[in-house]
């Protein structure tokens, strides 16, 4: 997360607002070394971390985790500033998120998770959307078809929307033997999830041609067996339904 950070030229010092969609660790999982080594560069002022209910304990836990180090090098490196002044976890709800002078975020609940009621209280997925004086851009986050996040897209420039085939991933799994190790209780509800919970090309296309944004990004792509796999089948699919223009993202591509 880090590297990415400085990869793009940006200041990862001066980065004082963190958006995570939902606590699945291939999001997340590189947030408490990222807050690590803010500390450790001599920040100061809090990083506000925002996310569905469990963003708080996870950045609980994000300080947990590196207690012992930030001991050691409080010893060797005189660094007194406590993790916890650096690092704050924000739980948020439907609604805006954030705003100030520059830029609004808000967040609405899509249909990553479709747990019975009790489960939906504990976890939830976001998307965002951010909007600035003159941009509006949509990130989607892990979903599947939702009402909702086609709501938060009305009128946006740009959709960030996550995107693949779960036979492609079947493939992959299979070649590798991870999916014969799983009962058939876990294929099943394995299958279930990315079918109802994730966006094919073509979900994502109508749900972009509905919206009425201008520009589709193709992003967080599910793995293929071709290692040299563009995704540009992903776009001709999407594009059959969505008659704006459409990108496969790359890293550090900029918009």
């Amino acid at each position: 997360m880090t590297r990415r950070v400085v990869q793009v030229g940006i200041n990862f010092t001066k980065v004082n607002q963190i958006f995570i969609t939902h606590l699945h660790s291939d999001h997340m999982a590189g947030l408490a070394t990222f807050l690590n080594t803010s500390w450790q560069y001599s920040r100061r002022n809090a990083i506000n971390v925002y996310g569905p209910t469990g963003t708080q304990a996870t950045v609980k836990g994000a300080i947990q985790y590196m207690s012992i180090e930030a001991e050691i090098r409080g010893i060797s490196e005189g660094k007194n500033v406590p993790l916890a002044n650096v690092f704050t976890g924000n739980d948020v709800q439907d609604g805006i998120v954030f705003q100030d002078s520059n830029i609004k975020v808000t967040a609405a609940r899509n249909s990553h998770y479709q747990f019975s009621t009790a489960n939906s209280k504990r976890h939830q997925s976001y998307s965002y959307r951010f909007e600035s004086k003159d941009k509006c851009i949509i990130f989607t986050g892990d979903t599947g078809p939702s009402a909702n996040v086609e709501k938060l897209s009305k009128g946006c420039d740009i959709l960030v929307a996550e995107v693949g085939k779960v036979e492609d991933v079947i493939a992959v799994q299979e070649k590798n033997g991870i999916w014969q190790m799983k009962t058939q209780d876990e294929k099943t509800s394995w299958i279930k999830h990315m079918v109802e919970e994730h966006m094919t090309p073509i979900q994502v296309g109508e749900l972009a041609q509905r919206a009425g944004v201008k520009l589709v990004i193709l992003n967080h792509l599910l793995p293929s067996q071709d290692i040299n796999d563009n995704y540009e089948r992903f776009k001709v699919a999407a594009s059959t339904v969505f008659k704006g223009e459409i990108v496969v993202a790359k890293d550090l591509m900029r918009f």
